[in-house]
């Protein structure tokens, strides 16, 4: 992005051959979610926690600003705020200065779900972009050299994501009603014989095979005629853009027939165990240690504001 927003600055005619011969990427950072789990715990929004003075949005934003390759320019930035008009306004008041030095573009997102918040930022993404990185907005710990790696792979594949073996075992289970509580007949004299504990049970289902299952991480780098492509299709219904895309791609050349290729299916990576997403409270003092930096709590009273 640098190279983008510094070319009038240093407009040379090499330069200009570079920049016009390698991807144009577009960016973009969905931050419309309500942080239900961070809030269960804090009384804050987990983008607005302080990571060494800058907050966990402008983290995850500034990774993409540090960049620079003669084969690939981050020409696009956007922003996907909260959709409803208070919490938009609230948000742009707190991140529109800062966003738009570096660059980004602000727009409201969804109201329910995270694939609304990013078809709306796709439709402000620069026509110009070939290929489209999306990237968690509580992800600010992901290591330059693992943008770098899934940039490069895209320059080959059409859709590229990062992941990591899942080392845990992993249980599919069912909730249940739970059995009756047996009623004590010393407290139904007293008239204290209400049920008590809890009305619902979770059980196991089955166990997962663990090979080859990896927890995926962002961002996700698609080229960008395929992910917008994938979000004309009728069901969005996602937990990710690569199962979109996926979709699309199994319509289009069902592995079955094909068999699975970097062709018809998502290119995955090694990912990295440093690019957290902070979901919980505990989280946040995780993502401290492995930037190196301290909190708002953490430096001298005068230093605070």
């Amino acid at each position: 992005m640098r190279r983008a927003l510094w070319m009038g600055a240093r407009d040379t005619r090499a330069e200009r051959r570079n920049y016009d011969r390698g991807m144009k990427i577009g960016v973009i950072i969905p931050a419309a979610g309500a942080s239900a789990r961070y809030r269960s715990e804090s009384s804050r929004s987990k983008l607005d926690e302080d990571l060494g003075g800058k907050s966990v949005l402008q983290r995850s934003v500034e990774l993409f600003t540090k960049l620079d390759s003669p084969d690939w320019t981050v020409t696009s930035m956007v922003v996907a705020g909260p959709a409803a008009d208070e919490a938009f306004a609230e948000f742009r008041q707190r991140y529109a200065d800062k966003l738009s030095i570096l660059g980004v573009s602000l727009v409201r997102g969804g109201l329910v779900h995270r694939w609304e918040t990013v078809k709306n930022a796709l439709a402000a993404v620069a026509g110009d972009c070939t290929h489209i990185a999306v990237h968690d907005a509580a992800r600010p710990c992901t290591p330059m050299e693992l943008i770098e790696r899934l940039f490069d792979a895209a320059k080959k594949h059409a859709a590229v994501v990062a992941g990591v073996p899942v080392a845990d075992t992993i249980k599919r289970t069912i909730e249940i009603d739970a059995p009756a509580a047996r009623r004590d007949p010393l407290a139904a004299i007293l008239g204290d014989d209400a049920p008590s504990g809890p009305k619902r049970m979770r059980l196991v289902e089955t166990t997962l095979e663990r090979a080859d299952v990896y927890a995926i991480q962002t961002p996700q780098v698609f080229r960008a005629e395929l992910l917008r492509r994938a979000y004309a299709q009728g069901d969005l219904s996602s937990t990710d853009d690569a199962s979109l895309v996926e979709r699309l791609l199994a319509k289009e050349n069902p592995p079955a027939k094909a068999g699975c290729s970097a062709e018809n299916c998502v290119v995955v990576l090694d990912g990295d165990p440093r690019n957290m997403k902070i979901t919980r409270a505990g989280d946040l003092r995780v993502a401290r240690a492995i930037l190196g930096v301290s909190g708002a709590q953490d430096k001298p009273a005068h230093r605070r504001f």
